[in-house]
């Protein structure tokens, strides 16, 4: 067998791949003979047939069946062994001469090539980083959310802004008395804040118990049948029957207090005896902050890092052709205008998928199952923190972390994550950095679309 490599140009070339009759023959027969033993032909125990006969009947398919896996190899082993930087899949020029009761075979091969061009990613590639302020005010903000969401609910006098109401809801009649054979609802319970109509909340702003309340069970909802029924305890299918006024007498009202800044509290936060006062509790909060908007600094730089680095490289040549016949390879239902519409969209993500590779190359980006599984524990963590659980044990992060990576699906988008994170890490580290301190309003300024 006879495998030789001509190179065309800087992103094209040619593989030829020769096949004599002693590259193949023995194993021909080898199968033949395999299908012999083992396959019953009419007439005939399984291994008594005819080797005539089983050569008349399987000879021709075995035959192509053995070169084409030869010629696969062959192919594959050479651009393994010559690290030849092979974009798409080697395409084969039509043969149509080809016979397969010939003894010698050739084929030919055109690969698109890789081309060489220096990535730039050294230390005189400046790139933008922006850290986020953290203002007092975002501390007061996380400050009272976690507050209130581990907070305590209790019995009240008024009605505050998140309060729960309890009470008898009664259907009115034009005149505003009950009406006779109404809708009357004894332990109906509502949470104003969540009414869809402003108008409606405030009717219940500042009241108290033994307070009544005339209001529109069908305007808080704009009429929606789920939450009617809800309220009112009565089948969707009746909720037309039933837009008028309702009163409600207030028998309780629910308040939530949110938790004192004592130990208990600090502790349930940030762990065990990590924070024992105030001040340094707003210290930790600051630092919580920091560390959630630092995700976003990290993937601004990435859209940053990748501007810079195709900005720097510039245009690059590709195999244009051979890419655009692999990929009416792919899909055979493209046209050709098709085609160059599909190629020309996605040639672009194709040119970084291609530098992307020579960086990681150059930084020797390596990922190993400690990367990915770090990613795993990464989103669990967050998953918790959703929750208000910010401080979730050990062992819970790595079981859920583990549920996560037994999916296949979600296994593999934590490989594509972990190599973009592991990349960009490597990046940060080997350009040089433009640090940037902005506000919040400055830094979602930086998504916004440019004015044309």
């Amino acid at each position: 067998m006879d495998v030789k490599f001509d190179r065309l140009n800087d992103v094209n070339g040619r593989i030829t791949v020769t096949l004599e009759e002693a590259d193949y023959a023995d194993k021909v027969k080898k199968q033949l003979k395999d299908i012999a033993r083992n396959h019953a032909e009419p007439g005939f125990r399984p291994g008594k047939t005819p080797a005539g006969l089983i050569q008349k009947k399987y000879g021709t398919a075995v035959k192509y069946d053995v070169v084409n896996k030869a010629v696969s190899d062959a192919l594959y082993d050479y651009v393994k062994e010559n690290k030849l930087p092979v974009l798409g899949n080697p395409v084969p020029e039509r043969n149509e001469n080809f016979d397969i009761n010939d003894t010698a075979f050739t084929f030919v091969f055109n690969v698109g090539l890789a081309p060489e061009f220096d990535t730039h990613v050294n230390k005189d590639l400046k790139v933008p980083y922006y850290t986020i302020e953290v203002t007092d005010e975002m501390i007061d903000n996380q400050s009272n959310g976690l507050r209130r969401r581990m907070g305590e609910q209790v019995k009240g006098d008024t009605v505050e802004p998140d309060a729960l109401v309890k009470g008898a809801i009664v259907e009115l009649d034009a005149e505003g008395k009950p009406l006779e054979g109404g809708v009357a609802q004894e332990n109906g319970i509502l949470a104003p804040k969540y009414f869809k109509s402003e108008e409606q909340t405030k009717l219940f702003e500042g009241k108290h118990v033994g307070d009544t309340v005339v209001f529109n069970p069908w305007n808080t909802c704009e009429g929606n049948p789920t939450e009617l029924s809800s309220m009112l305890n009565i089948d969707k299918n009746d909720v037309e029957s039933h837009k008028g006024d309702f009163s409600m007498e207030i028998k309780e009202i629910i308040v939530l207090r949110p938790a004192e800044l004592s130990q208990e509290y600090f502790d349930q936060v940030f762990g065990k005896n990590k924070v024992h006062n105030e001040e340094e509790y707003r210290a930790a909060l600051k630092e919580m902050i920091a560390n959630q908007l630092r995700a976003d600094s990290n993937y601004r730089f990435t859209i940053d890092a990748k501007d810079a680095i195709m900005k720097a490289v510039g245009d690059i040549d590709l195999p244009d052709d051979i890419l655009k016949d692999y990929l009416k390879m792919q899909n055979e239902a493209l046209t050709d205008e098709t085609l160059e519409k599909e190629y020309e969209e996605a040639r672009p993500q194709l040119v970084w998928q291609i530098i992307r590779d020579r960086v990681a190359e150059q930084l020797q980006i390596k990922l190993e199952e400690a990367d990915i599984r770090n990613v795993a524990r990464l989103m669990a963590r967050n998953q918790f923190a959703q929750y208000g659980m910010t401080s979730a044990p050990e062992e819970s992060i790595n079981h859920l972390a583990d549920e996560i990576l037994k999916d296949q699906k979600s296994r593999d988008r934590l490989v594509d994550q972990a190599f973009d994170m592991k990349l960009y890490e490597g990046i940060h580290g080997a350009v040089s950095l433009d640090d940037k301190t902005v506000s919040v309003d400055e830094f979602n300024a930086l998504f916004a679309e440019p004015e044309k």
